[in-house]
């Protein structure tokens, strides 16, 4: 869940974003990594650290420091490092050992003269370590880490070869990684492996880059190469090779990345998370851009699964993790509805350890922002073990899942560089909503004109989203008039359940207090024992215009807690009056087909939850303990 970056280069260029693609000079190897471990910070800021090598120098200068970024940006200013001609960098997300000078990264060995940084966890550090010690190697950290950086060196001093020392290393680590090292023998030379961890090249002109997203080496450059599973890969500052695990060349594929730096800076909001709510109608439109023909018929060219696979599947189970997850509910109503075939919901972390019910006609959809997500990677690969296909529905292009799915639906949500996820959240329900249509068309179960009045409805929600977001200052008043609560619950029925879940979860993520959705329906068998005098609850009221059952219903659920001295906060579709004689303040959404409501309903919780955590002094990007992409189990 570390961010890492590497850079050789005789001279630092960016791209000047025009359509010539021409670059003009700008800074040194140590300001590319500082640049691209900020772009990165979302993966890990519990410490900061660089490396660089230069010819004559004596080893490696280095800098590290716990916490944020700008703790080593500090130390820096107080005394700089050397000019460079590569630099490695490294943004940390704690596992082996605490946040701490000592556990940041890099971490040095062989007289100082070799750097490593590493992204993941090496699962047999213990045996590996006490064959270090008893060859005599002093440790200066609690990590496993520093176990790769003296394994590196060691075979180093076998092999004189900085990449075959590499390769050597990288098949004897087990866990997940991608290890970057310099050496001062090679002051032009950086060499990576990665094994289930994200590692991407960035192509220049007499400079290449290494990173654990895009977003490092964006400013600079759009070429990237996608590194495979089991890959190293040595970079100087003209030419790029990449070998697998058995030191034989390998392939990597090339493309270009279809976002520019803009896209991963505030652009004037307070936030990258208020900035990424703004961008939530763009991220709808442009994830259903492209999908349909001249006809109007859904046409999903990324899906490489053959049509008569794809009718006769009998159950589809969504795998994914967190926010992703909630995504997945919403797809599991309206995938039933549309298609009429049973949809099962499994966090990504549980799914292969309970022997899960998989064979050749399941169709696995593994839903991610990150394409990194570990425990959703496992899934995956045990679905297709079993003999089931895979469908990812991913944002990050280049990333390992949609490698390794039999198809993909990319979201085209943009970068999404807070750590709570908002626009991706929308983006992943629109491309399921979108493949749930598709399954309808292609197995018969919609007639074409009903599938054209999806999706001319599914393209009205951009403008509505718009409008919520529009509305959001009385949400922020709201919440600014909250910010001593210590509790808050969220209530919703039929689609609006995960849709209180996923509210829940931003309060938590964000503000730091208890939180908790529930079904609405559970009120009586046990939750409702929580309402007290003054209790802060969410509800989520479904459309009155569509099963008025559940409408009703849920009004009784509003008078059941109110009864018992709840603050009602309810978000409602306009022009619901029956709902305002029992509700304390109301948060006013567009009309909406029920299935798509969550594309409206969730983005006031999305406000609330971010305006009372900055109400309360926290960081909004980037929670305590919370990382943007979990690439260790």
């Amino acid at each position: 869940m570390c961010g890492i970056v590497g850079y050789t280069g005789t001279a630092a260029t960016t791209a000047d974003g025009n359509a010539s693609g021409a670059a003009t000079p700008s800074g040194t190897p140590l300001a590319v990594a500082i640049e691209g471990l900020r772009r990165l910070e979302y993966r890990g800021y519990d410490s900061a650290g660089v490396a660089l090598v230069a010819p004559g120098l004596d080893g490696v200068a280095w800098a590290k420091k716990s916490g944020k970024l700008a703790n080593l940006i500090e130390a820096l200013d107080q005394e700089p490092l050397p000019e460079a001609t590569a630099a490695i960098g490294h943004t940390r997300w704690a596992t082996h050992g605490g946040p701490t000078d000592a556990n940041a990264h890099p971490h040095l060995a062989d007289g100082d003269r070799l750097a490593v940084i590493h992204n993941g966890i090496v699962e047999n550090f213990a045996q590996l370590k006490a064959e270090l010690l008893a060859d005599g190697v002093a440790f200066r950290s609690e990590t496993d880490t520093e176990v790769a950086a003296h394994l590196v060196a060691k075979a180093y001093r076998e092999t004189g070869d900085l990449t075959e020392a590499m390769t050597v290393v990288a098949g004897r680590l087990h866990g997940t990684f991608t290890l970057l090292a310099v050496h001062a023998d090679v002051p032009e030379t950086v060499v990576g492996a990665r094994h289930d961890s994200p590692l991407v090249v960035g192509l220049g002109e007499g400079e290449n880059f290494l990173g654990s997203d895009v977003a490092a080496f964006i400013a600079h450059t759009k070429e990237a190469l996608e590194l495979g599973q089991d890959q190293v890969v040595t970079i100087t500052p003209t030419s790029v090779a990449v070998t697998d695990f058995d030191g034989k060349p390998a392939e990597a594929k090339r493309y270009t990345v279809d976002w520019d730096a803009a896209a991963a800076e505030k652009g004037g909001f307070d936030s990258f998370m208020d900035k990424e709510i703004h961008d939530q109608p763009q991220a709808v439109a442009d994830t259903l851009l492209g999908r349909t023909d001249a006809a109007g018929a859904l046409v999903l060219d990324d899906l490489r699964i053959d049509e008569s696979i794809l009718r006769a599947v009998n159950k589809i189970i969504v795998v994914a993790c967190g926010t992703a997850a909630y995504s997945g509910h919403v797809a599991k109503y309206a995938i039933e509805h549309w298609c009429r075939i049973p949809v099962e919901v499994e966090l990504a972390h549980e799914f292969r350890y309970r022997d899960p019910i998989v064979d050749e006609r399941t169709l696995v959809v593994a839903v991610t922002q990150s394409g990194e997500t570990m425990d959703t990677l496992m899934a995956v690969r045990h679905a297709r073990e079993q003999g089931a296909k895979v469908i990812s529905i991913v944002n990050t292009h280049g990333s390992t899942i949609p490698r390794e799915s039999d198809a993909v639906l990319y979201t085209h949500a943009g970068p999404e560089i807070a750590v709570a996820s908002t626009k991706a959240f929308l983006a992943q329900i629109t491309a399921a909503y979108v493949l749930g249509l598709y399954l309808a068309q292609l197995r018969g179960n919609k007639f074409p004109d009903e599938i054209v009045t999806l999706l001319d409805e599914l393209r009205a929600m951009p403008r509505k989203i718009q409008t919520v977001i529009e509305r959001g200052e009385y949400v922020r008043a709201t919440a600014r008039s909250m910010e001593k609560s210590d509790k808050v619950l969220f209530l919703g029925r039929h689609v609006g359940f995960p849709v209180a879940l996923e509210g829940a979860l931003k309060l938590k993520e964000l503000a730091y207090i208890h939180a908790e959705g529930f079904a609405a329906g559970e009120l009586k068998h046990g939750p409702i024992a929580l309402i007290d005098e003054g209790q802060p609850v969410f509800v989520v009221v479904p459309s009155p215009r569509g099963r008025d059952s559940l409408h009703s219903k849920i009004i009784s659920n509003i008078q059941e807690i109110r009864a018992r001295g709840a603050r009602t906060l309810v978000i409602a579709e306009d022009g619901d009056d029956e709902v305002r004689k029992y509700a304390d303040e109301i948060f006013w959404i567009p009309q909406a087909p029920t299935l798509l409501q969550p594309l409206l309903a969730v983005v006031p919780l999305q406000i609330f939850a971010m305006a009372l955590a900055s109400a309360k002094g926290l960081d909004v990007d980037q929670p305590r303990n919370l990382a943007k992409s979990v690439t260790v189990e």
